[in-house]
């Protein structure tokens, strides 16, 4: 059986600057997939581009942690601030998902609420995925499958990166980013055990090398890959200036005008690679089939 693999681009939606970077990394390179952040400020945008390129496989990225929700529903203010944005990091609302009734009424209200957005603006959904991976939080998991399952979705994100992509001869990656790869790992084996059903690959590769996408990572995928059917992440993007409302980490000495240009450049790199005649040859040469959600 020959190998398949999807190329799914992250945030479709959440910047003009992501929007042009998807178009233009389908159109001009391997590009099969992307995922709608229906929250932000150019999700509408993004849907007049996903309807110009049938091609392209469009799902719905759930989003928890940032902005301003899609419901109306009261039950959704206890997942705000004062400010009506969204009040809790992925880790935290991972905590209260798991204690609190109330919550898990929110999430799947706002949930729900995001994807029959997408729908609505007259898109069938190829997958659920989400930002930061909070579906893969064991409590949020079970209501992304009730509500795959409720609009007739036939897929989620499985996002069980095989440990092998953290050493050699992957490139390297950073320790923090394979901490966070064994993280989801771990959530990834408990969703598979809770729901199996809309797990529709093998492996998720782009976590421990977030940031870190370019030609090499994609020659090594087609050569070390061992997943027959899998998906990689990326988040490409172009802007004129630096990415907007990026802010410093406490702790952290880089100043915010560094850190979003280094993300502004990091992104411009994998829209290269995406394009790149080198990448489009490895994928060639390994007879690797390009596809997306809809097509497995």
């Amino acid at each position: 059986m020959d190998k398949r693999i999807i190329i799914n681009a992250d945030d479709f939606g959440l910047h003009d600057g992501v929007n042009k970077a998807v178009a233009q990394a389908h159109t001009d390179g391997m590009l099969t997939s992307a995922t709608i952040i229906a929250n932000m400020p150019a999700a509408n945008e993004a849907v007049k581009i996903a309807r110009q390129l049938p091609a392209l496989g469009v799902g719905v990225h759930l989003n928890l942690s940032e902005g301003r929700p899609i419901s109306k529903e009261a039950s959704v203010k206890c997942l705000l601030d004062a400010d009506g944005k969204f009040a809790y990091s992925p880790f935290r609302l991972s905590l209260l998902s798991i204690a609190g009734h109330k919550i898990r009424n929110a999430i799947r209200a706002e949930l729900a609420a995001q994807i029959k957005w997408v729908i609505d603006n007259g898109l069938a959904p190829t997958h659920l995925d989400s930002h930061k991976h909070i579906h893969s939080f064991p409590a949020i998991f079970s209501i992304v499958c009730d509500l795959a399952k409720r609009f007739e979705i036939a897929a989620i994100r499985f996002t069980l990166e095989p440990k092998e992509l953290s050493r050699m001869p992957w490139p390297l990656s950073s320790e923090a980013r394979r901490k966070r790869a064994r993280l989801i790992r771990t959530m990834a084996k408990i969703n598979r055990m809770q729901n199996s059903r809309f797990l529709k690959t093998d492996a998720l590769l782009g976590i421990a090398h977030m940031g870190k996408i370019d030609v090499n990572f994609f020659k090594a995928v087609t050569l070390y890959n061992p997943a027959r059917t899998c998906e990689v992440i990326t988040h490409p993007a172009l802007f004129a200036g630096a990415p907007p409302g990026t802010q410093s980490q406490n702790g952290n000495t880089d100043s915010t005008e560094q850190i979003q240009t280094r993300l502004a450049r990091q992104r411009k790199i994998e829209l290269e690679a995406l394009c790149s005649k080198k990448a489009k040859q490895y994928f060639k040469d390994a007879g690797i089939n390009l596809v997306h959600y809809g097509q497995l």
